[in-house]
């Protein structure tokens, strides 16, 4: 997953410049989450095509404080640049909120750009009573409802290794 993402996020997302291969912080979150308690194994997803993999999605055990109500983070995303465009950030996104809501997770969150998340049914986690990990973050964090339990409000945080960044 590391070439896959480092390849994903060659360019920041913010602002489309090349990023040097040390700044480009996803590609060893990715491996960071996967060995942390918090990783969901049937919550870390990839597309494949003429059998390569072409992308992956990760969400991860996160929670609400302070009532330490269960929810998820959902990222890095992550689409090999050959193939971004073509609808497999997409599918990967609506097959990881279908298994989520299938486990009757209650919530995922994420830092993302409103214009694409919107169309995941995400909103801004502020509507929801869920407060950003970074308050700098605005409508950039985001959350959806799933079927599980309503949380109650609080402040999201992420497994562990979004800590470290």
């Amino acid at each position: 997953m590391r070439a896959l993402h480092q390849a994903a996020f060659a360019r920041d997302p913010a602002t489309g410049r090349k990023r040097a291969p040390a700044d480009v912080v996803e590609a060893p979150l990715v491996d960071e989450l996967r060995e942390d308690p918090g990783f969901l194994p049937h919550l870390s997803l990839v597309a494949v095509s003429d059998d390569a993999i072409v992308g992956h999605v990760i969400a991860t055990r996160g929670w609400i404080e302070p009532h330490g109500s269960p929810a998820l983070g959902l990222g890095p995303l992550g689409v090999l640049p050959a193939v971004q465009r073509q609808g497999v950030g997409t599918v990967l996104v609506h097959a990881l909120l279908a298994v989520a809501e299938a486990c009757d997770e209650p919530l995922v969150a994420l830092l993302g750009d409103p214009a694409y998340y919107g169309r995941f049914g995400f909103r801004a986690s502020a509507d929801l009573g869920i407060t950003a990990p970074d308050p700098r973050w605005g409508e950039h964090f985001q959350a959806r409802l799933l079927t599980g339990p309503v949380p109650a409000p609080g402040t999201f945080r992420y497994a562990e290794p979004f800590a470290r960044l």
